[in-house]
């Protein structure tokens, strides 16, 4: 506790799928030092969450039709759209889409109303776009949506395998853990086209070309077999479908040089992981997004357990093959039937009676009879208007959705769009018929599951901000408007959480493996107190369920895994002339989804400022672009402008784009503006890793910051323009086409007329800036170059100041103190030490990331920072 005032609660981060512990209050967030997924770590998302709450930016309020309205007003009007389309159109006409940011508790309550009552099969949830390809693995190899494995294997791997996961940026935590975990003998293979912060930790990095992971595990199933490397009483006693799988395999990988061809890497480092995967029994092979965002993303993901199977490293400290979830709780998702075609409690439709076991335990007549159409499938039927009333809750699809403009339409066309969110002004809030104020992370109670099976409490310690709601509450409201009072009586979390448990164990006589009824009978007291466990959590469970499957006995029918013959497949549209840039996408450092959250953190804002384009300096030198330019990316579905980033880490013929940015934050940013809306045949997952692009320069005739006192109306447009919110002001990027765009309209820019004014014509440098009763108003800074621009971290700081004194003023239109230093570009966001820092400090002798640590503390947190912390050692390594 810190007072009485603002006591400490021990909840979970609502970012990615380490699930990590948090000590939080209203004011500050730290690691829950006795939670077992981070043991005190944060990364720095997760350290600046206090920094992302308050009121500012918030749903406050329903608002039906634009109209501010009452919750029974607001209730009603999504029970007549839902009671009115059912009645003229049929149950199929309604539909859902979810998120991995939802408690379990919502989860659950949203797929009972949905296909238990409304009987819509239609429930989709934004977890499709991150693992859904994973799920579809695990249930073609283990019969069930089934992790085998758990957090602590990672560190005992005495060969660590990452494949398309690049976890120092989206699972930082979990690196640390890899990272703390090094010793003598232990090796860590990368494999990814990019080289990332990553393979920092790398003995061995497989830059591959994209969509060749298939090719490179089915040559490793080959090299096993043909080396006597795998475990043939393990086949014979556990396994079906090995010698189909090798023939598969066989037919594309018949040796080393046709896999290395196959994939563009050297022979010899195809050769060298064969050799390290068959040695070592202690393996790990921990896949993300890299892997599932594919449209072959489900025989990827079994290409790699086929591997695991074959060698019995499934369920065994240090070896197993490890699906890294994206979201907090897409787990807990999956575990409700959150997904299209999926029941609850890991039920699907087409297993004998389960549809009939959830309409008995539920109390109603039938279920729907699904299974519903998936996330990609769920927007065409809505652009085809056999959609009538859409509920988005917790989720962004017009930014974060293949083909942005196709979603957008389908938006506009669909006759009510209800849209449950914590945040006011999002890209799909727009689309909104009735909009409703759900409760942010510290304002709700419930739980979450993690990529280890790890269920935790998240707790509140925010009241309920305005007239927001928890999401279970308003489901239920709507619920009852509708006529089903009895199904959905909740009176708080606790009792949708012990309801979700007992339907875990009705009716299973131990072949489901998820069961967590032992939690059925939780007192509101221990549901209060629960700490996190790892389920299966039955009421005679006597064994450790950190791992799956120890005694090799699998959730299928035949209690056999399975090993499944998958072939390499390309994507379908290939590159042509007009589109000949591969473009992958995916996180940063310091921003999460479409960063509706993380962006009202200035320092999460400062490493990465605006939308960006990472490049091989080859394909910039033969197009004529010039690294920190402005460049556009055109795809057959729009555009995306960003700053230029050469970098030899990108293979030639391939750019990275950022996924995070919308119209709230950038004019032309979106990545999945550049994605194709094709999926997985299989899991329905779109392919987000293979767009295709041409990149020209984008013509700015000049280059500006405007730096604007918060909450001002917006009164300046620019051709380019991206947004940085900062502690006191707002800050935006700006550029234009026209020389003189911007001249006649400096006035209107900053509110009035400048006091200060520096002007350089010949130069086309122009620096202007206006006060208001000894205030800092706003600043305007226009240069024909942008690396001519100063930094603007000190000038920032001027809008806190109450009155600026002659020294400050002196400095404005040089955007730096008179007698100080410039921290230059963000490093470490967790100090806020900049590359210029950093920099004198090695000019001073700091030698080493440790050196740097103990001189400046940046790396010394998260660790994060460190990969860039080591090239600019080397820099000024080089450089002597």
């Amino acid at each position: 506790m810190t007072g009485d005032n603002n006591p400490t609660v021990l909840t979970t981060c609502p970012y990615c799928g380490v699930g990590c512990g948090v000590a939080a209050t209203a004011c500050d967030t730290r690691g829950d030092q006795a939670h077992p997924a981070n043991l005190g770590r944060l990364c720095v998302k997760g350290a600046a969450l206090h920094e992302t709450l308050g009121a500012e930016g918030r749903l406050l309020a329903p608002f039906v039709n634009g109209q501010e309205a009452s919750w029974p007003q607001a209730v009603t009007a999504v029970a007549r759209a839902i009671r009115e389309s059912v009645a003229r159109h049929g149950p199929g006409s309604v539909a859902f889409y979810l998120s991995g940011q939802l408690l379990t508790e919502d989860y659950y309550v949203a797929n009972k109303l949905a296909k238990g009552f409304i009987r819509t099969p239609h429930v989709d949830t934004n977890s499709r776009l991150c693992m859904s390809s994973a799920v579809a693995a695990h249930k073609r190899a283990f019969g069930g949506d089934l992790v085998p494995g758990c957090y602590e294997d990672l560190e005992l791997a005495n060969l660590l395998v990452l494949a398309g996961s690049n976890a120092a940026w989206a699972h930082p935590v979990l690196y640390q853990r890899m990272q703390a975990s090094a010793r003598p003998g232990r090796r860590v293979v990368v494999i990814d086209p990019r080289k990332t912060a990553t393979s920092d930790l790398a003995d061995l990095h497989l830059a591959l070309r994209p969509g060749t992971d298939t090719l490179l595990f089915n040559g490793l199933l080959c090299w096993l077999v043909d080396n006597d490397a795998v475990d043939l009483d393990y086949l014979a006693d556990h396994c079906q479908g090995f010698d189909q799988s090798l023939a598969a395999a066989r037919a594309e990988a018949a040796d080393l040089a046709s896999v290395a061809r196959g994939c563009d890497l050297p022979v010899d480092d195809v050769a060298t992981f064969y050799q390290w995967f068959a040695q070592e029994p202690r393996a790990v092979t921990a896949f993300s997004q890299g892997i599932n965002q594919s449209s072959a993303g489900t025989d990827k993901g079994n290409a790699i357990i086929n591997c695991h199977l074959a060698t019995g490293r499934v369920g065994k400290p240090g070896a197993s093959p490890f699906s890294l979830t994206g979201q907090p709780n897409a787990m807990g998702g999956r575990e409700v039937g959150g997904l299209a075609n999926t029941l609850a409690a890991h039920m699907d439709y087409d297993s004998p009676g389960a549809r009939e076991r959830v309409a008995r335990f539920w109390g109603t007549d039938a279920v729907a009879s699904g299974p519903g159409m998936k996330a990609v499938d769920l927007f065409d039927a809505v652009g085809r208007g056999e959609i009538k009333v859409l509920w988005i809750m917790a989720t962004n699809p017009a930014v974060s959705l293949p083909e942005t403009g196709r979603i957008r339409e389908a938006l506009a066309r669909c006759p009510t769009v209800i849209v449950s969110d914590c945040i006011r002004h999002t890209d799909t809030a727009r689309y909104a018929d009735i909009l409703l104020p759900a409760a942010g992370w510290g304002e709700k109670d419930g739980t979450v599951t993690n990529s280890e099976r790890c269920i935790s409490r998240q707790r509140r310690f925010l009241p309920l901000a305005g007239e927001a709601r928890p999401d279970w509450w308003i489901i239920s409201q709507v619920a009852r408007a509708l006529g089903h009072d009895a199904g959905f009586d909740y009176p708080g979390p606790a009792d949708i959480f012990r309801e979700h448990a007992r339907l875990s164990g009705f009716e299973n006589a131990g072949e489901r493996f998820f069961d967590i009824s032992g939690l059925a009978g939780l007192s509101e007291e221990q549901y209060d107190a629960f700490e996190p466990r790892q389920w299966p959590i039955t009421r005679v469970l006597a064994r450790d369920s950190r791992r799956l499957f120890t005694d090799g006995r699998f959730a299928t029918a035949d209690g056999r895994g399975r090993l499944v013959p998958v072939v390499s497949r390309l994507p379908a549209r290939a590159l042509s002339g007009d589109f000949p840039l591969i473009v992958n996408t995916g996180r940063i450092r310091d921003q999460w989804h479409t960063m509706t959250r993380t962006a009202r953190s200035s320092r999460l804002l400062a490493h990465r400022p605006e939308p960006f384009i990472e490049a091989h300096p080859e394909d910039i030198r033969t197009r004529s672009l010039v690294p920190g330019a402005l460049a556009t990316l055109t795809s057959a579905h729009g555009r995306f402008v960003g700053r230029v980033r050469a970098t030899p880490d990108q293979r030639p013929g391939e750019v990275f784009v950022p996924i995070h940015w919308n119209d709230e934050f950038t004019g032309q940013g979106l990545a999945t503006a550049l994605t194709d809306s094709l999926v997985d045949p299989l899991s329905g997952q779109p392919d987000a890793k293979q767009g295709h692009a041409t990149l020209t320069h984008w013509p700015a005739a000049w280059h500006g910051r405007m730096l604007v006192r918060r909450d001002r109306p917006k009164r300046w447009t620019a051709d380019y323009w991206a947004r940085q919110t900062l502690a006191d002001c707002d800050s935006w990027i700006v550029a234009g086409r026209s020389p003189a765009d911007w001249r006649t309209a400096v006035t209107d820019w900053l509110g009035g007329p400048p006091q200060l004014v520096m002007e350089d014509v010949r130069a086309g440098r122009f620096r202007a800036a206006r006060l208001r009763n000894g205030q800092l108003e706003a600043v305007l800074m226009v240069d024909p170059e942008p690396d001519a621009l100063p930094s603007m971290d000190w000038l920032a700081s001027c809008f806190s100041h109450p009155e600026l004194d002659d020294n400050t003023r002196r400095g404005l239109l040089a955007a730096k103190a008179v007698d100080g230093d410039d921290a230059g570009n963000l490093i470490c966001s967790c100090f806020q030490v900049g590359d210029r820092q950093i920099q004198k400090a090695i000019g001073r002798g700091a030698d080493s990331v440790a050196a740097l640590g103990r001189e400046l503390q940046c790396g010394t947190n998260c660790g994060s920072c460190v990969p860039e912390i080591r090239n600019l050692l080397l820099a000024a390594t080089e450089a002597v």
